[in-house]
């Protein structure tokens, strides 16, 4: 092999290392494997690859047959954003919840279980925790994806998240630095902006992004938002001062750092996924997620090519590449190293997440027996990053209470004479995600509650407004167990 030849085939090789490419369907495309083997090292997950944990089992194995030490990497926090049970909604509450709870040995035990059932699955990477500090209660896209308001509770539970899921040999990927959480666009359509002095910054986001970095996270993940205290110019993903400067230098952080979804808008819109992976390389980040939306081979070759051009035409350094190429080896390394805690023994884990959802209830008024209530479930439009596939709500799990339970869902627009028309006598339970976001939603519940005061209220988003109704239940989740939790008090059982 000549000189030449051998550079390219590094640098091609260099170039896959450091994508994070999404497929469709549920088993892996022949292309995919075929780039496994020339030297792709990650690949992402997302729902439509899931359908039960057996079929997950076996795509991992197809992809470690190419390459024993695969990075196989998923967006599973639990709570309202999971993948692994994406058709049925999640066996964990989310952060919101267990901050709300305020336990950091229960978030660490979560986390912990979690993770065991991801490493079963064979995936070994995932995209959590979400370590944003929701500091805007108007933000469209963290929420209940947060721990809290609160700094410092933020930054323990993230830390105890870590250190829970890397037991279970996954590799923590806290995000999104430096963080998401004073936002009030969504930058999936648009690219936010944070107008907050450097001493804010250094007392509210970073922190605990600091306590993640303490307790040993092997990755985290950028922001596309632009905070012009740190880089006037550029979103956080594309920043030497931020990602290079701020996360590597002031803050010593050595492991991975993987991009946010690089055909999410607030890059795609503005510079293009081919020049925004070369952007973000040369700032310091070293792995490029994308697939959410592009996944085929068509972008992964794109990619793959651009950042090969750049090197050759001098705009990203080659040694900054390899840099960037040995931090993915390196994470892909050490999950074949990783030994797992032993599973904690008898109920503790297999029934955790719902003793977590019931323990993160915050319950106003006093419950009483329904023999026939009437749930109507107002729906807002779903943020991309929860999905909207994913089902939530109390209807299912008080109808297997109360077996003569009805239900209907309402979309936007929806007022309170449409559900009391199809509630006739029965008891209504409302039930709504963010209320104090969506002036149609409040309104239908004030209605409600104001035409039957004994209306049931339950609050399945971000708790902001003032309890009503005859029995008030905030669940700090949407989540399949909050569902379950809010529907034991309903039934009384």
């Amino acid at each position: 092999m000549t000189v030449l030849a051998h550079q390219t085939d590094t640098l091609t090789r260099d170039a896959l290392a450091v994508l994070q490419p999404g497929f469709e369907g549920t088993t892996a495309p022949a292309w995919l494997l075929r780039r496994v083997g020339e030297g792709l090292t990650a690949v992402g997950l997302f729902g439509r690859n899931i359908t039960s944990p057996e079929q997950l089992a076996a795509l991992t194995a197809q992809l470690r047959a190419e390459r024993d030490d695969v990075l196989v990497a998923i967006d599973e926090e639990g709570g309202d954003v999971t993948r692994l049970e994406v058709r049925g909604g999640s066996s964990f509450p989310g952060n919101l919840a267990l901050g709300a709870v305020d336990d950091t040995g229960l978030t660490r035990d979560v986390a912990r279980e979690l993770g065991r059932r991801l490493a079963e699955c064979g995936v070994n990477l995932n995209w959590a925790p979400s370590a944003d500090v929701n500091s805007n209660p108007d933000n469209p896209v963290i929420g209940v994806r947060s721990f809290g308001a609160d700094t410092h509770l933020a930054a323990r539970h993230t830390a105890a998240y870590v250190e829970g899921l890397q037991a279970a040999g996954v590799a923590a990927c806290t995000k999104h630095f430096p963080g998401h959480g004073d936002t009030s666009v969504d930058s999936h359509h648009a690219l936010p902006r944070i107008d907050v002095d450097l001493d804010t910054l250094q007392a509210r986001e970073l922190v605990p992004f600091r306590a993640a970095i303490a307790a040993g996270t092997k990755a985290v993940m950028s922001a596309h938002i632009l905070v012009p205290a740190l880089d006037p110019t550029r979103p956080a993903t594309l920043s030497p001062q931020i990602l290079t400067g701020l996360l590597r230098k002031e803050l010593g952080y050595e492991g991975l750092i993987v991009t946010d979804g690089m055909e999410m808008n607030a890059i795609a819109g503005t510079y293009g996924i081919e020049r925004g992976s070369v952007l973000a390389i040369a700032a310091g980040a070293d792995a490029i997620c994308v697939g959410g939306g592009l996944a085929d081979e068509a972008t992964v070759l794109r990619l793959r090519d651009a950042l090969v051009a750049a090197v050759r035409e001098g705009t990203l350094p080659e040694e900054r590449l390899a840099d960037a190429a040995a931090r993915v080896r390196e994470l892909a390394a050490w999950t074949r190293r990783a030994r797992p805690d032993a599973r904690p023994e008898g109920s503790r884990a297999s029934g955790i997440g719902l003793t977590a959802a019931r323990r993160a209830l915050a319950v106003t008024g006093a419950p009483r027996p329904l023999s026939a209530p009437y749930v109507a479930t107002l729906t807002p439009v779903a943020n991309i990053a929860v999905g909207d596939e994913t089902p939530w709500g109390v209807a299912e799990e008080l109808a297997a209470l109360v077996p003569a339970t009805a239900s209907g869902r309402y979309p936007q627009g929806s007022t309170a004479k449409h559900v009391l028309a199809a509630a006739g006598d029965r008891t209504v339970v409302a039930v709504v995600r963010d209320a104090h976001r969506h002036a149609w939603m409040a309104e239908a519940v004030d209605a409600l509650v104001a035409a039957r005061p004994d209306t049931v209220v339950v609050e399945m988003g971000l708790p902001r407004a003032e309890p009503r109704g005859a029995l008030h239940i905030a669940t700090h989740g949407a989540s399949r167990v909050c569902g379950r939790a809010a529907a034991e008090v309903i039934a009384g059982v």
